[in-house]
């Protein structure tokens, strides 16, 4: 019996892994139909993904874009409809029609269009990590009250998810622990004393993986696991002590799943995100992605570093802030998010040195003291807050 074609929106479609479940996409035009691409405001890349896949709608965030992106899809005489603002994003998330969302917005932007597929019963393909650093366990109640299916689509949690029984109910009796792997990125071996020299370009320039101007510097401060943590957390109903990160500088090993028996899976594959993307896809079955498959006669020989080794906690102090943030008050990790958007935001445009984004970070879990949480309006007004005391605290810095 032929699959029923997904009919599929691509939220955050010109990023990285826009482009890249675009590119999986158009290896299996049997499979999938496009609905809704989304983007910011890069018109150009907007226009050729239109050209490619007809979508029934565009939606740019900025009315400027959305406004330039209809002239020149007049101009081609294409048909794709165009939308604007935040909640048109919402709008295409939740569409009856829909039923496959790729969740790739950058950040916690991201969250409203999230929340809006879960709650309308998508298989929703996570790769927006901060809808659950934000969300969490807001975001899980509305997975479970909408029936949706989610699916990890970061490499590291959709290397834990395939390691995993398919059993969800056995997870707590048979895991001893999720082990997430970090490259490192590009500071693995720097001297902790030159960090504060860093620029924006070294900093972006990741050995191993292609990836967006604000997760390279993630990786480089190691914030991104901080994220990852407590993604696995939500994700897998883990305790933090259970969930341990360990860098393997090949990114061969994705990560990996401890049993209680002593015995590790762990899953490999090569640096390409478009594993895991395809999995997502076809899961509970398997496709082609278009990565090259692992050469294990050409690889390198893989090793594995504590944090406890070569100073990285020095290195990497962000990395534990994660288990801070999850052993605090409901919605610090709300505030670690926000703080470390603005940071990043402002190293990226020089106005703070690479070491002042941890300096940051801390003052704000110290300052910023979330009230109770009761609604996606609680969890936006704790994120504006947190926004506001950061730039705050950049300006005093200046």
């Amino acid at each position: 019996m032929k699959a029923m074609t997904q009919m599929l929106t691509v939220l955050g479609s010109t990023g990285s892994i826009g482009v890249n479940t675009l590119d999986v996409v158009s290896r299996h035009p049997d499979k999938f139909q496009i609905f809704a691409l989304t983007g910011a405001k890069q018109v150009d890349v907007m226009l050729a993904q239109c050209a490619q896949f007809k979508p029934l709608f565009a939606v740019m965030v900025e009315e400027s874009a959305a406004n330039l992106l209809r002239d020149k899809l007049r101009a081609e005489n294409l048909p794709t409809q165009v939308l604007s603002g935040a909640s048109a994003l919402v709008e295409v998330a939740c569409d009856e029609r829909v039923n496959t969302v790729m969740a790739a917005i950058v950040g916690a932007a991201g969250l409203p269009s999230c929340l809006s597929a879960a709650k309308s019963g998508k298989r929703l393909l996570l790769a927006n990590k901060e809808a659950l650093v934000v969300g969490g366990q807001l975001f899980l109640d509305a997975v479970k009250s909408g029936g949706a299916q989610l699916l990890p689509i970061d490499s590291e949690h959709s290397a834990v998810f395939q390691a995993l029984p398919h059993d969800p109910s056995s997870w707590a009796q048979s895991v001893d622990k999720i082990i997430l792997t970090a490259s490192g990125g590009p500071f693995r071996s720097r001297d902790p004393l030159t960090l504060r020299d860093v620029t924006p370009e070294q900093a972006c320039a990741h050995p191993n993986w292609v990836m967006g101007r604000k997760i390279s510097v993630d990786s480089a401060t190691m914030m991104n696991k901080a994220l990852e943590v407590i993604e696995a957390k939500y994700l897998f109903g883990m305790a933090p002590d259970r969930i341990e990160v360990v860098i393997h500088p090949q990114s061969i090993v994705h990560s990996m799943v401890q049993f209680v028996d002593g015995s590790v899976v762990a899953q490999l594959g090569t640096p390409d995100m478009r594993v895991p993307i395809a999995y997502g896809l076809s899961w509970p079955q398997r496709m082609a992605s278009g990565a090259a498959n692992l050469d294990f006669r050409q690889l390198p020989a893989m090793s594995f570093e504590s944090f406890e080794d070569h100073g990285h906690h020095e290195r990497f102090p962000s990395l534990k802030l994660a288990w801070q943030a999850l052993d605090a008050a409901p919605g610090t990790t709300t505030v670690l998010n926000a703080a470390n958007e603005v940071a990043v935001a402002a190293f990226l445009d020089k106005q703070i040195r690479f070491d002042q984004i941890h300096l940051l970070n801390m003052a704000m879990l110290e300052k910023v003291l979330p009230t109770a949480i009761c609604g996606l309006e609680d969890l936006l007004e704790l994120d504006q807050r947190s926004r506001w005391s950061a730039k705050q605290f950049i300006s005093d810095l200046a």
